[in-house]
C-alpha cells in the first residue's frame, strides 16, 4: 500500500505506509512530512474515515523535485477533501498558451483567431461571450464577434459561419448556445468547418471521439477541462470506476467517452436510471453535469472518491447582494466530508472551459500552418 506524491515532472516519490487517514502534508527542510492516523484495519489509501481518537505518527519522504504549486496547495488543506482549484489551473494553462502564442507571432508572424457568433440578447450568453473575448485578449489571441438580433433568420447565421469558414485569419468558430427556438441548432453547428470546430460539437469530431483508434480534431471544452483537472492533480483514471451524471451532447456523453478512452469503467446516470444513488456510491470518480442544485448528497459518495461538479445553478439567497448564489449539482459541504477531492462551484470547472477553448484555438492555428 503506498501514497504517491505527484510532481511537475514524470518523477514521483512513493512511501510505503500502513493504512491511515491523512491529516496534513507540508514541506520542511527538503522533506515532505505527512501526519496520519493509523486505523484498526487495512483500507485503500486515500479513503476518508470518520475522525476517531488514534495514535499520531509522522512519516518522512524525501524528494528531489518539489511539488507543483497546484498540487502542493491542495494537499496542505486541513479540510477532509482536497479542493481542486480550477481557477488556479486555468491560470497556469492561460500562461502556457500566452507564451506559445507569443512564440508563434515572433517566429512565424501567425496570430490565432477566434470568431464568436451571438444571436439574441440573453444576458448570460452575452456575459459568456464577453468573458471569452477578455480571455482571448489576455493570451494574445485575436477575437472576432458577430452579434445578430433575436429575430434573425437561420440563413443569416449560416452566412456568418460560412464567411468565417473562408477567412484564413480565423482559426476557430464558436456559435454561442442556446440559439433562439426558431433555429435548427443541428444545421447551424454542422455548418462550422470541422477544422475550425473549437467547441468540438461537429458530428465528425464526436464520431471520432466515440471510435477507438480515431482522434477527433477537437474535444468539447468542458469535458476536456474535467479530464485536464484530473491529470493536473495526479488523479489516476485507468482502471477506476467512474460515474457520469447527465448524458447531454455538450458534457455528459463526451466526458463519458473521454473517461472510457482513459480506460475507466464508466456508468452513466440519467433521468430513467433506477437507484442512481446506489450506482453513484460505487464510483471512484464522479462527474456531475445534470443542472440540479445539490442533487448529489454526501451519502451518494463513496469515501475517498473524487468529485468533479460541472453544475452551475442559481439558488435564492436573501443574504447575498444579488439575491441568489451559485451552487453545483453536488452538495459541497457534505461532499467535502466524504470525498478525497472535490471541485468548488464557482471556481472549479467553469474557468477550465474557457481555458480549453483557448487551447483548442491555438491547436487549430498550429494545424492550419503545420506547426509542431
Amino acid at each position: 500500500m503506498a501514497w504517491t506524491i505527484f510532481t511537475d515532472g514524470a518523477s514521483s516519490t512513493t512511501a510505503t505506509l500502513l493504512p491511515f487517514r491523512l491529516s496534513s502534508l507540508y514541506r520542511k527542510n527538503g522533506v515532505h512530512v505527512c501526519l496520519h492516523r493509523f486505523l484498526s484495519k487495512p483500507l485503500r489509501v486515500g479513503v476518508a474515515m470518520p475522525t476517531a481518537p488514534a495514535r499520531l505518527t509522522v512519516s518522512l519522504t524525501h524528494t528531489s523535485t518539489s511539488l507543483s504549486p497546484v498540487v502542493a496547495s491542495a494537499m496542505t488543506t486541513e479540510a477532509s477533501a482536497k479542493v481542486i482549484d480550477g481557477k488556479l489551473v486555468a491560470k497556469q494553462i492561460r500562461d502556457e498558451i500566452a507564451a506559445e502564442v507569443s512564440r508563434m507571432k515572433e517566429s512565424a508572424g501567425i496570430v490565432p483567431g477566434l470568431a464568436v457568433i451571438l444571436v439574441g440578447d440573453r444576458k448570460d450568453s452575452a456575459t459568456y461571450v464577453r468573458n471569452k473575448k477578455k480571455a482571448c485578449e489576455s493570451v494574445g489571441i485575436n477575437s472576432f464577434e458577430v452579434h445578430l438580433p433575436e429575430e434573425s433568420t437561420e440563413q443569416e447565421v449560416l452566412k456568418s459561419i460560412l464567411g468565417f469558414n473562408d477567412d484564413p485569419s480565423v482559426h476557430g468558430i464558436l456559435v454561442q448556445l442556446p440559439l433562439p427556438s426558431h433555429m435548427n441548432e443541428e444545421n447551424i453547428l454542422n455548418a462550422v468547418s470541422i477544422e475550425k470546430d473549437v467547441d468540438g460539437f461537429h458530428p465528425l469530431n464526436t464520431g471520432r471521439l466515440a471510435m477507438r483508434g480515431r482522434e477527433p480534431l477537437f474535444v468539447p471544452c468542458t469535458p476536456k477541462g474535467c479530464i485536464e483537472l484530473l491529470h493536473r492533480y495526479g488523479i489516476d483514471i485507468k482502471g477506476k470506476r467512474a460515474v457520469v451524471i447527465g448524458r447531454s451532447n455538450i458534457v455528459g456523453m463526451p466526458v463519458a467517452l473521454l473517461l472510457q478512452n482513459e480506460d475507466a469503467t464508466v456508468s452513466i446516470i440519467h433521468s430513467r436510471t433506477k437507484n442512481p444513488e446506489d450506482i453513484t456510491r460505487q464510483a471512484d470518480i464522479i462527474i456531475s453535469a445534470v443542472g440540479q442544485p445539490n442533487m448529489v448528497r454526501g451519502k451518494w459518495i463513496k469515501p475517498g472518491a473524487v468529485v468533479i461538479d460541472v453544475g452551475i445553478n442559481p439558488v435564492e439567497d436573501a443574504a447575498h447582494p444579488r439575491g441568489y448564489r451559485l451552487v453545483g449539482d453536488v452538495c459541497y459541504e457534505e461532499a467535502c466530508k466524504v470525498a478525497s477531492a472535490v471541485t468548488p462551484v464557482p471556481g472549479g470547472v467553469g474557468p477550465m472551459t474557457i481555458a480549453m477553448l483557448l487551447a483548442n484555438t491555438l491547436s487549430a492555428a498550429k494545424r492550419a500552418y503545420n506547426l509542431a
